[in-house]
């Protein structure tokens, strides 16, 4: 045990840490080495559309059958975020919830490697598995920790900022993969054996970061901590029971809908611009789906800002519900106008799952660890959509299949409407975006220290306190 606490491996949840009151300053270098995961998960994903399509023609497989990778893939996600990422992050804090997290990603992608070589489309669906358990993981700790750790005001700016770089992973995948996967569907080996360096420059990098986690001191933020910051801010709304967290339940069905729909469209996105477009093959396809996660991560940083002068809520309200309205005209409409619709439905999809988790975080104290594995677990939807969408795709077309995301983006957009005009939903969420936690009146750790973290600041002021109380009085 004395390793765990010498490397801040271990917290207890009932004591604070002065975390949850950083200030913007303060909350700099572990928010920038936390947003190195989000591109992480990025690339990961982006890389497994494009393999989605690869696999289809190299080993013959049918649409709905190649969906089998994000069922493993998103599969994962519940079992980590309210399963064994869960445990740790309660029982240890989220600083070991990221070593793990970067463990698994790294046997995965080890695993992926012989998989890939001997064309076993069932083996590398396991090892999907393993990755997709390792970074439900990481989103189990990484989306809650950059939304509680700063002033709570900012905190669907911070997430979304983050998330955007998870935006830029998700274009330097296919673009690789058009250059790498695709540079000769003839050769179906010869590309497979270019995928399987990825994969292994992939376990190193994680190795690597995860050494530079358990070196890097980064403060935690336990229950205390955020029952704290909900009574400062005068939301604390988690009172009642952890069952009769409503709020919660339903943020977590809203994420369920809109992953699935996000990660079907963008699963099927080659396939649907090489049917729908003329003259386009696999490569040419991979790119424009690069370009179109380009507008994905674009979409983030527009959000950022407009969040800078409105509320979030509306900002949620408004590409929730353009989401709708440009994918309905891609089900009817071909060539470059139906993908011209695809792209503008990425670009509104870009801020609705990091401010489904900050919203639906709102109020909950105690219960937050608990209760963001509830909201990163809706992610399985991920695993339940892409399948019906090839489903539809093979047996009608898949232009026709995008009438299944736009069901689920109708779904999804219950809660949006819930948090701009139920008042239930909206006041803790208001509550949260005026709050001067963090901004003003701050507390001694960040008056007294430049370099200090918030825990060791708090040690020396027990010291000194131990030191007064131990000072005999002078009469």
């Amino acid at each position: 045990m004395g390793f765990m606490q010498k490397y801040g491996l271990r917290h207890r949840d009932d004591q604070r840490t002065k975390a949850a009151e950083l200030s913007l300053r303060a909350s700099l270098y572990p928010l920038c080495l936390v947003t190195i995961l989000f591109f992480l998960w990025g690339f990961s994903y982006g890389l497994l559309d494009t393999l989605n399509k690869h696999f289809q023609e190299a080993l013959g497989i049918d649409k709905a059958r190649s969906a089998g990778l994000q069922a493993a893939y998103f599969g994962a996600y519940p079992l980590a975020s309210l399963g064994h990422a869960n445990w740790i992050l309660r029982h240890f804090g989220y600083k070991l919830v990221f070593i793990w997290g970067l463990s698994l990603y790294a046997l995965g992608a080890l695993i992926a490697w012989p998989c890939l070589l001997h064309h076993s489309f069932g083996g590398f669906c396991a090892a999907i598995f393993i990755i997709g358990n390792g970074l439900g993981s990481l989103e189990t700790a990484a989306n809650p920790y950059i939304t509680v750790c700063g002033p709570p005001k900012y905190s669907e700016m911070r997430i979304n900022l983050s998330q955007a770089f998870n935006g830029i992973g998700t274009v330097v995948a296919p673009v690789m993969g058009s250059y790498v996967i695709f540079v000769d569907i003839g050769e179906s080996d010869q590309a497979l054996r270019n995928v399987q360096w990825i994969y292994l420059a992939i376990a190193c990098f994680c190795i690597l970061l995860a050494i530079t986690f358990l070196f890097s001191p980064i403060p935690e933020i336990t229950d205390a901590d955020m029952a704290f910051q909900a009574e400062e801010t005068h939301a604390n709304t988690a009172i009642e029971p952890f069952w009769k967290q409503y709020r919660l339940f339903h943020a977590t069905f809203a994420q369920f809908c809109y992953t699935g729909a996000q990660v079907a469209i963008a699963g099927y996105f080659i396939n649907y611009v090489t049917e729908t477009r003329a003259n386009t093959d696999s490569p040419l396809a991979a790119r424009f789906l690069a370009g179109a996660q380009g507008g994905f991560a674009l979409g983030r940083f527009v959000g950022v800002g407009l969040m800078k002068f409105v509320r979030p809520r509306y900002v949620f309200l408004l590409y929730m519900t353009l989401c709708i309205v440009f994918i309905a005209p891609s089900i009817t409409q071909s060539g470059n106008t139906g993908m011209a619709m695809l792209y503008l439905t990425l670009f509104f999809e870009s801020i609705i799952f990091p401010t489904i988790v900050a919203l639906g975080m709102r109020g909950l104290g105690k219960y937050s660890k608990r209760g963001s594995g509830f909201i990163v677990g809706g992610v399985c939807g991920g695993a339940v959509v892409p399948p019906i969408l090839g489903a539809v795709a093979d047996a009608r077309s898949t232009q026709l299949a995008m009438v299944v995301p736009m069901c689920f983006f109708i779904l999804a957009w219950t809660y949006t409407l819930a948090v701009n005009f139920v008042p239930a939903y909206r006041i803790p969420a208001d509550k949260f975006s005026t709050t001067k936690v963090g901004i003003e009146n701050l507390g001694p750790a960040d008056e007294e220290s430049e370099g200090d973290s918030p825990m060791r600041v708090a040690e020396k002021k027990e010291l000194e306190h131990e030191k007064l109380e131990h000072t005999p009085e002078v009469k």
